[in-house]
């Protein structure tokens, strides 16, 4: 496993440069939203010249790319692309159209839509965030669709998946700090995440998504050692005996998001095509939100599927929706 001193951010530092203010564009961005605009002028929209344009950018350049378009026509470019595309396609380039951040919100408003909520895709975004995309995001869900992510959360979700939710929005990951994250510590902690779950009668959920939502990588991955010196199994499967459904899962995840993870976004990416059927939603989501890492997921979706993402998007996916996702896998890896 690999491990480090804080979670992973999924965002580019550019973008958390730019929501501090106005971003700064230059002359090409200006070539891609005149390509926008003749692309869906008169009848019909050239998708291919959306693809060239949306999905051929990076997140950065996308960024730029609303805020220019915004800003030269008064027209959002995401209501411009929900007039003018449709399916899955639609979907994905209106995602395209946003700001990353905003992206995220707009997949939890998507998630938690209407009736019934779309556990798997509120617990891929929520779980595993570092304290600064986490505070990030609640800022932007809030400005977008005036409400809190915590009481959104709250009247969506029950029980375990509720519990686990409101701590990772909490962002209450500790800065790493070896004097303090000791192995002296890490014993105790795996004490006290035994005595939660596997040592008591009934589990005590709370005490262990508090312990593996403070604990900054590194950190963790003492505990999950301590763990494995005294009870010979690590705390995946602690999480998988304690604990049952999309909770266990979500939980499991966040755990390996924070030890490994880069293979677990690979492992998340290579789910949304198992059994009958692919998750359309789900993939494009994955690809849109760990693009910025791609290259590092990449290598691991070939070490646990024997097939790049490339291949996977190209023997589940088709038309439009395909040429799309393997643009924007290209973009994070040329060489692909």
């Amino acid at each position: 496993m690999s491990s480090s001193h804080q979670s992973i951010n999924l965002y580019p530092e550019s973008v958390h440069k730019s929501v501090l203010g106005d971003p700064e564009y230059y002359p090409e961005i200006d070539t891609y939203v005149e390509s926008i605009r003749e692309a869906t002028k008169g009848f019909g929209t050239d998708e291919d010249a959306l693809i060239q344009t949306l999905g051929s950018r990076d997140i950065h350049e996308r960024y730029l790319i609303a805020y220019r378009y915004k800003e030269t026509y008064n027209q959002d470019l995401k209501d411009l692309m929900r007039k003018e595309t449709s399916g899955n396609f639609g979907v994905l380039i209106k995602l395209l159209a946003l700001p990353i951040p905003d992206a995220e919100a707009k997949i939890i408003n998507m998630a938690t839509k209407g009736l019934g909520t779309n556990e798997n895709l509120l617990w891929s975004v929520i779980c595993g965030r570092s304290n600064e995309e986490m505070e990030l995001l609640k800022k932007v869900y809030f400005k977008k669709y005036n409400k809190d992510l915590s009481i959104l959360v709250a009247s969506e979700l029950s029980g375990v998946l509720k519990k686990l939710h409101l701590a990772c929005l909490q962002a209450m990951e500790e800065t790493y700090d070896p004097t303090y994250h000791n192995e002296s510590k890490a014993v105790e902690d795996a004490d006290a995440f035994y005595a939660a779950g596997e040592g008591k009668w009934g589990t005590d959920e709370q005490a262990l998504f508090d312990i593996i939502c403070k604990a900054p990588p590194t950190y963790l991955q003492m505990i999950d050692n301590a763990y494995v010196d005294k009870h010979n199994h690590n705390l995946e499967r602690a999480l998988e005996k304690e604990l049952s459904g999309k909770g266990k899962k979500a939980a499991i995840f966040h755990l390996n998001m924070k030890l490994n993870p880069y293979q677990t976004a690979a492992q998340h990416i290579k789910s949304t095509c198992a059994g009958i059927g692919t998750d359309e939603l789900g993939l494009s989501c994955s690809i849109l939100r760990y693009q910025h890492v791609l290259p590092l997921v990449m290598v691991e979706h070939v070490n646990i599927s024997g097939k790049t993402i490339e291949e996977r998007v190209v023997s589940e996916t088709s038309g439009y929706y395909r040429k799309l996702l393997v643009q924007m896998i290209k973009v994070a890896w040329p060489d692909s």
